[in-house]
């Protein structure tokens, strides 16, 4: 028989801080959020199905337990840094991803690529509104008037506006060949209106996005473009150069004339004395530089 290197006493501290049980009022929000996340991902399998109608309507259901969730956590008085962050990753899923797929087997599939792109933009989109969201929340210096209004569109309000062409095909609208690229526009509209602030990263993987899916034309634009910036760049540094010359000269100048009058000797410091050069006022020291970013 092994002994145990525990008490008695101590095995059953071990046990207790192990399954340490968790209170039902921080329980029940995030079952509701995980009720919101099986929701959204059954609103995927439903689309893959063609079963459009009930896949929006899984898509809607997560949208109303999406907003339940936070009002029963502080109502019981359950709010916890876990439900905020699993709550984040359901609305990434449920608000970007299965929205983005469900447009993409609808109808933005018959322009390849594009429509790829289109769905891409917007799961991305999405993760980038959460994301701002969340750090929002968190800064400490944000007044507390700011938390009535929204900066750029909600997640699951995005969710359920970029889902408006097929809404308008299940109310008779005829699926012309023009239906593909208005809901591509349609949708790239909604997820730049996600993230209104944040218009680089959204750029950056677009951009990405075109050269994956159309390398060579890409490639050749971008090459196109580069070689005309060349002689912009070249203009620039000749600018900067005539800039350095000219403040050279102005403390050149300064200094000489500050050498030629009487006042160029100091009190007290002799006849011998170097006069010294004066430094011009909009130079910055050393310590005053800006840092680098890389």
């Amino acid at each position: 028989m092994i002994n145990s290197p525990f008490e008695p006493g101590q095995r059953r501290l071990l046990r207790r801080e192990r399954f340490r049980a968790i209170p039902v009022r921080t329980l029940v929000p995030n079952v509701i959020t995980l009720l919101a996340l099986c929701a959204g991902l059954t609103a995927i399998r439903l689309a893959v199905e063609d079963r459009l109608e009930w896949a929006l309507a899984a898509i809607v259901f997560a949208a109303m337990l999406d907003g339940i969730d936070g009002r029963v956590a502080r109502m019981l008085k359950g709010t916890s840094r876990f439900g905020a962050e699993l709550d984040s990753l359901a609305d990434f899923v449920n608000f970007g991803v299965a929205p983005a797929l469900i447009l993409y087997l609808w109808g933005l599939h018959e322009l390849k690529s594009a429509g790829w792109i289109a769905a891409l933009v917007f799961a991305i989109c999405a993760a980038l509104r959460l994301a701002r969201f969340n750090v929002m929340i968190e800064d400490p210096n944000r007044p507390a008037w700011a938390g009535n209004y929204f900066v750029g569109m909600p997640a699951p309000a995005g969710a359920i506006t970029v889902l408006l062409p097929i809404y308008a095909q299940f109310l008779g609208v005829p699926h012309f060949d023009f239906v593909a690229p208005v809901a591509f526009l349609y949708t790239l509209g909604i997820a730049f209106l996600m993230v209104s602030r944040l218009p680089v990263f959204v750029l950056i993987v677009l951009f990405f996005a075109l050269l994956i899916s159309y390398p060579w034309e890409v490639l050749t634009i971008g090459t196109v473009i580069y070689l005309v910036t060349l002689p912009l760049g070249w203009l620039s540094y000749r600018e900067a150069l005539r800039k350095t010359a000219a403040a050279s000269a102005a403390v050149s100048a300064s200094v000489g004339n500050g050498a030629a009058g009487p006042a160029a000797v100091a009190p007290g410091t002799g006849q011998g004395s170097a006069p010294q050069p004066r430094v011009a006022a909009d130079t910055p020291s050393p310590s005053e530089r800006p840092t680098r970013l890389n």
